[in-house]
């Protein structure tokens, strides 16, 4: 799994979208117990945050320990320096293993050996994400500019698999259908570029130019954007079960 968030850990905690509260209640409809729930690459704790309202504990891990010491603290929240595809968990020990943001950056058959040793056999494995937030024609323009003219190459190789809606990812489980779904904000213009700011790609293009590639296109976003207006994300969403995958 690569490491590209550990220098921005504050901006992506302060700058990240969430999830919207739809989305849990869904999950929560296919889980029997909620005993306890493993948040894998879980960043700044943000899903494990929500998930230890309802478990009673949550096991939150990632490989960048930056992320970890901003994270999202509750009591029953256990974070651990720990990447993907090798844990310490014990063997059928979960009720509930998601990866949100996240799994693009994994080994896919190495993680899912551990989602399949390590969770129930009646357990929920989920994968969230979201795609390239929209907002106005014009907002989009200038987005559409620096997402792919600017920082085109600058993107990793797995961005691919969210630009394809996690539609292309392995998933050797028994799918369960999903709803599509959107999270809405009203952002200022200086959260949003404050979120761009936060793309790994951005990262990428400083490391190369010691030059901020946000600079570029801010005096136009603003112009477009305005004070405050809409930004619209769409929630990558996929979710299975052990036990049917098994059979």
């Amino acid at each position: 799994m690569k490491d590209n968030f550990s220098a921005n850990s504050e901006k992506y905690q302060r700058y990240r979208p969430a999830y919207p509260d739809k989305v849990y209640k869904l999950i929560f409809q296919y889980i029997k117990q909620f005993d306890l729930a493993w948040d894998c690459g879980t960043g700044n704790g943000q899903v494990a945050g929500e998930l230890a309202k309802t478990f009673c504990k949550v096991e939150a891990t990632d490989i960048s320990e930056n992320q970890l010491k901003n994270a999202v603290q509750r009591e029953n929240i256990n974070y651990s320096l720990m990447p993907a595809e090798k844990t310490s968990f014990h063997s059928n020990v979960f009720d509930l293993i998601i990866s949100a943001q996240a799994i693009h950056w994994f080994n896919f058959s190495r993680f899912y050996a551990e989602v399949n040793r390590c969770l129930k056999p009646d357990g929920l494995i989920v994968i969230l994400g979201y795609g390239l937030f929209r907002s106005t024609p014009e907002v989009n323009n200038v987005i559409n500019r620096l997402y792919k003219n600017i920082l085109g190459i600058y993107w990793d190789a797995e961005r691919k698999y969210l630009d394809e809606n996690y539609k292309t990812i392995p998933f050797p489980f028994e799918e369960i259908d999903t709803p599509d779904l959107v999270q809405e904000y009203i952002w200022k213009a200086d959260h949003l570029l404050g979120y761009l700011r936060t793309w790994s790609a951005v990262k990428h293009y400083q490391d190369k130019h010691q030059k901020d590639p946000v600079t570029l296109v801010e005096s136009e976003l603003r112009k477009a954007f305005g004070t405050r207006n809409k930004v619209v994300f769409p929630i990558l969403f996929r979710m299975g079960n052990k036990w049917k995958a098994d059979q």
